[in-house]
C-alpha cells in the first residue's frame, strides 16, 4: 500500500514538472506578449485562416504561434492543458497540407486522442509514461486535412463527470468566474481553453453530455454527434468496450460559423475511409424555410432553475415573435431513459473506471458516492431502496437505486432489448408530432461550483436522454445568470435527485456565468441541427439578443 501512494506520489509529480519544463523550453516567442497580428490572427474565423495559408499570406506557424501564446494564458488562468505539443506542432506547421481544409487551422484535443509518442493517461497516474504507439485515426484525418494538433486538454479521472479535476493534472476553472466554478466535463478543458479564446476548434467525447455540458457551463458551441458520424478508433477510454450506451466524438468550437465550417471539413474527408465504424454520410445541404419546434421545459427529474429556464424562454419568444411554430411536448419519459441509460453504462459495477486507480489517488466526489452504491453489498442496497420508496416517498430515486448494481450478461441483454424499444417509442412519438427540433435545457443548472457534482451526479438527465436515444444534439450559449433575474423563489424539491442539486444553485455566486440551450434532432441530423442553430442565432442577433464571447 505504501509502495502504491508513493508510485502515484511520483507520477503526479513527474507529469506535472514535465508539463512545466515543456512551457519552460518554449522557444522565446511562445513565451512574448500578444503581437497586434497575433491579434489578428486570433479574431480570423477558420475560413479566413484556411484560404489565407492557401495564398501564402500568413504561414502556419505564426498562426501556431499566437494561439499558442493565448493557450499558455488560458491555461495560467484555467489549468486547461495536459500535454503541450507545441514544440513538435511547429515542425507539423511548417510541414502541413497546404492545399487541405484545414490548412495550418491549430487543433485542440482532449487528453483521450492518441498522439504517437505522447501520454494519454486521462488522469490515471497509472498511465503516466506510457505513451501511444500510433496515432488515432482522427489524428491521422486531421494531418491529412492540414490541421496542426498544438495541445491536449484537461479531464476527470474516469471521464464520467461534469468537472474536470484529477490529482495528476490538477482542477480546470471556468474562464468567466474567478477560478471558483466547474467549465464542465469530461471535456472541461477544452470548453475552457476555446472560451478563453486559447483555440478556436477542440475535439471532445460525449457519452452523457461531456461535451455539451461544459459548452453550456463554458458559453461555446458544439453539436454531439450520432454515432458513426465522426471518427473515433484508435484513441483511450476509461471504459473500454462500453457499447451500452455508446461515446461519441464530437467537436466543440468558439463560435458557430468555425463549428460548421470544421464539420464539413472533417466530413469532407471521408472519415469513412479512416474508420470502419463510420456511416459513409457526405455532409449535406440543409434548407429550413419554416420548422416545427417542441419545447421539453421538464425532464420530470429536475426542474431547471430560472437562470437555465429564462434562456430557454429567451429562444422560444425569439422564435415565436419571428413566426415559427413552437410548440409545448410531452414525450416519452425522460426518466424511463435515465434508467435505462444510468443501468447501461456501467453495468460492470464500475470496475473498468476503478481498476487503474491506484490507493488514495482522489476520484471525483460524486463518481465516488456512485461507485460506494454500485459496490453495497446487495441486501444493504435493497433496504436503502426500500427506505427511500416506502419511508422517504420517493420513487425517483428509488427506481434509479433499483438497477445500480453489477449486471450479469443475462441481465444485460435485456436492457439493450429496453433502451431499443425505447428509442422506438421515440421515433413513433417523434413522427406523430410532425416536429422539426426539440429545444430544452442542456442541464438544470449553470456551472456548478467546484466539487458541486458531490451532490449533481445523477442529474444528467437533459444531456443523457439524447445520448441513450443516439440523437445529434447542439448547444449554443444564450445568455448569462442575472444575479436578480435568476434568483431562486421558493422551492421545494420533488425527489433527491433534484434536492441535491439545487444545493448547488445560487444566483449571486452564478453571476456572469454562461447559460445556454439545447437543439436536438433525430438521429445523423448533424446538419439540420446546425441549421437550427444558426436560425435561433440569426433572430437573437436581429433582435438585440446576441450572446457575447468571453472577451479574447
Amino acid at each position: 500500500m505504501l509502495f502504491a501512494w508513493l508510485a502515484h506520489r511520483r507520477a503526479c509529480q513527474t507529469k506535472q514538472e514535465e508539463r512545466r519544463q515543456r512551457i519552460k523550453d518554449l522557444a522565446p516567442s511562445f513565451h512574448e506578449p500578444l503581437s497586434a497580428t497575433d491579434k489578428a490572427v486570433l479574431e480570423q474565423p477558420l475560413g479566413a485562416l484556411v484560404e489565407d495559408v492557401r495564398t501564402g499570406r500568413r504561414d502556419p506557424v505564426d498562426i501556431l504561434t499566437a494561439y499558442s501564446k493565448k493557450a499558455l494564458k488560458a491555461h495560467e488562468a484555467t489549468n486547461c492543458l495536459t500535454e503541450i505539443l507545441m514544440s513538435s506542432a511547429v515542425d507539423w506547421a511548417k510541414d502541413c497540407n497546404k492545399d487541405g481544409p484545414l490548412a495550418g487551422v491549430p487543433v485542440s484535443l482532449k487528453d483521450t486522442v492518441n498522439i504517437q509518442g505522447w501520454d494519454s493517461c486521462i488522469g490515471y497516474s497509472a498511465w503516466v509514461g506510457k505513451p501511444a504507439q500510433k496515432d488515432s485515426v482522427l489524428i491521422r484525418l486531421l494531418r491529412d486535412a492540414g490541421a496542426v494538433p498544438f495541445v491536449k486538454t484537461n479531464i476527470p479521472i474516469t471521464l464520467l463527470t461534469f468537472e474536470s479535476y484529477s490529482d495528476v493534472f490538477g482542477r480546470t476553472t471556468n474562464p468567466h468566474s474567478d477560478k471558483k466554478h466547474s467549465p464542465g466535463g469530461s471535456t472541461g478543458g477544452e470548453a475552457a481553453l476555446l472560451a478563453y479564446g486559447g483555440s478556436r476548434i477542440g475535439i471532445g467525447t460525449d457519452v452523457a453530455g461531456s461535451v455539451r455540458i461544459p459548452a453550456h457551463y463554458s458559453g461555446i458551441y458544439t453539436i454531439k454527434a450520432s454515432t458513426g458520424r465522426f471518427p473515433k478508433t484508435g484513441s483511450t477510454t476509461s471504459i473500454p468496450g462500453q457499447e451500452g450506451i455508446p461515446a461519441v466524438y464530437s467537436p466543440m468550437a468558439r463560435t458557430l460559423g468555425d463549428l460548421e465550417y470544421f464539420w464539413k471539413a472533417v466530413v469532407g474527408m471521408k472519415p469513412w475511409e479512416y474508420d470502419p465504424t463510420c456511416h459513409p454520410i457526405p455532409w449535406r445541404s440543409v434548407e429550413l424555410k419554416s420548422a416545427r419546434w417542441g419545447v421539453m421545459w421538464d425532464d420530470g427529474v429536475v426542474a431547471a432553475s430560472p437562470a437555465c429556464k429564462r434562456a430557454l424562454h429567451t429562444v422560444v419568444e425569439t422564435l415565436r415573435k419571428n413566426g415559427h411554430e413552437v410548440v409545448d411536448v410531452n414525450p416519452p419519459s425522460p426518466y424511463e431513459a435515465l434508467r435505462i441509460g444510468s443501468a447501461l453504462i456501467l453495468a460492470d459495477g464500475g470496475e473498468a473506471i476503478i481498476s487503474p486507480m491506484r490507493p488514495f489517488e482522489s476520484n471525483d466526489l460524486g463518481v465516488a458516492q456512485a461507485v460506494r452504491m454500485l459496490r453495497l453489498p446487495s441486501f444493504l442496497r435493497k433496504l436503502y431502496t426500500l427506505y427511500v420508496r416506502y419511508i422517504k416517498r420517493d420513487e425517483i430515486y428509488a427506481g434509479l437505486l433499483d438497477r445500480w448494481r453489477a449486471k450479469s450478461v443475462s441481465e444485460f441483454y435485456p436492457l439493450v432489448a429496453e433502451r431499443e424499444a425505447y428509442k422506438v417509442k421515440w421515433w413513433n412519438w417523434w413522427k406523430a408530432q410532425e416536429l422539426d427540433f426539440i429545444l430544452c435545457v442542456p442541464n438544470a443548472l449553470p456551472a456548478v461550483p467546484n466539487d458541486g457534482m458531490k451532490d449533481g451526479f445523477p442529474a444528467c438527465g437533459y444531456t443523457f436522454l439524447f445520448n441513450v436515444l443516439d440523437y445529434s444534439a447542439g448547444v449554443l450559449p444564450v445568455i448569462h445568470v442575472d444575479r436578480g433575474l435568476d434568483a431562486l423563489s421558493a422551492f421545494r424539491a420533488r425527489n433527491n435527485v433534484e434536492k441535491r442539486a439545487y444545493r448547488q444553485y445560487d444566483s449571486e455566486g452564478m453571476h456572469g456565468l454562461p447559460v445556454g440551450v439545447q437543439v436536438v434532432g433525430q438521429r445523423l441530423e448533424e446538419e439540420k441541427v446546425l441549421e437550427g442553430m444558426k436560425i435561433i442565432e440569426k433572430l437573437l442577433k436581429e433582435d438585440g439578443k446576441e450572446y457575447q464571447l468571453f472577451s479574447i
